[in-house]
């Protein structure tokens, strides 16, 4: 567009450069600077494509339900891009591949150690599959609903992208666990000899690797953090919550300890993904009700 080529003048413009033409370059410099830092926090940083939350869907204008009628084929771009990411990923991010695949295999060699060390109790066990329920779908897409609706009735544009982001990500992850959970087919640390053996679950569609509890948790988790990125406690909120429903389904002994962690660093480069891909930089200039109440408890915890 005409509009980002002159964001590309150098400083020392060409004598015939108009200066209505100047001015346009200086408004446009800070948006594209906005626009780039937003993508920048996206490890992954895909191209952005598809926002969720468009300019006709503002609060002020009438789109409430436009997201809801684009998600599907967003969902569908998603998994096209997740399935064939192996034949497309860049030099810079194949080394996520390399680092968390030799983590996970590391723990697999370690698991039944790791479990054979950890205490084991029925009081723990039972604490473990209460606090699971935190995990499961049925309580994390009413969390995605709540932050679009209450958005929605708020005038808060950042939970209503949040919220739509948290039920795309976990649509994803939920679609990926279909496919990867019968792949694998791993008996759980309750089946079989409890060595949890690949391609020996009797249940294959509910098998142990990767955990789903944990990989959708972390996906929701992951946009939340990247939403609300420059406050901490936010971030520390989120991926606690994340870690308490992983270490929940240790207890339980549903999981080996690479469920769980494959299963959260999946959810979370989910998360970075659909954050990167839909979030509409424009938000960033509304801080709106939430984000207000936001700083204010940031400030609260730094005076203390």
């Amino acid at each position: 567009m005409a509009c980002f080529a002159q964001t590309d003048v150098p400083a020392g413009a060409e004598a015939d450069d108009t200066p209505q033409q100047a001015a346009a370059d200086q408004n446009q410099k800070p948006d594209q600077q906005q626009s780039q830092n937003a993508t920048k926090r996206s490890v992954l940083q895909p191209k952005p494509a598809g926002q969720l939350i468009k300019p006709k869907d503002l609060y002020e204008k009438t789109g409430y339900w436009h997201p809801f009628v684009r998600m599907p084929k967003y969902v569908l771009m998603d998994q096209k891009a997740i399935w064939t990411s192996p034949f497309h990923t860049s030099k810079k991010n194949a080394k996520h591949w390399v680092i968390w695949g030799g983590v996970v295999g590391g723990l697999i060699v370690a698991d039944k150690h790791i479990e054979n060390a950890a205490p084991n109790n029925s009081t723990l066990r039972r604490i473990g599959t209460d606090a699971s329920y935190l995990g499961q779908a049925y309580s994390l897409l009413p969390i995605a609903a709540g932050l679009y609706f209450v958005g929605t009735a708020k005038g808060e544009d950042h939970l209503r992208e949040v919220g739509l982001m948290s039920f795309e990500a976990v649509a994803n992850t939920s679609l990926m666990q279909l496919v990867l959970k019968p792949l694998f087919s791993r008996a759980r640390p309750f089946e079989g000899d409890g060595n949890g053996h690949f391609w020996d679950s009797p249940s294959r569609i509910n098998a142990s690797f990767p955990s789903g509890h944990s990989i959708n948790t972390f996906a929701i988790a992951s946009v939340i953090a990247h939403e609300y990125h420059h406050h901490l406690w936010v971030k520390m909120l989120c991926y606690g919550y994340g870690a308490g429903v992983a270490a929940a389904r240790l207890a339980a002994r549903q999981h080996f300890p690479s469920d769980v962690v494959a299963g959260g660093v999946m959810g979370w480069f989910v998360g970075d993904y659909v954050y990167g891909k839909r979030h509409n930089p424009e938000l960033d200039k509304k801080p709106g009700i939430a984000q207000n109440v936001l700083d204010h408890v940031h400030f609260g915890i730094a005076v203390r």
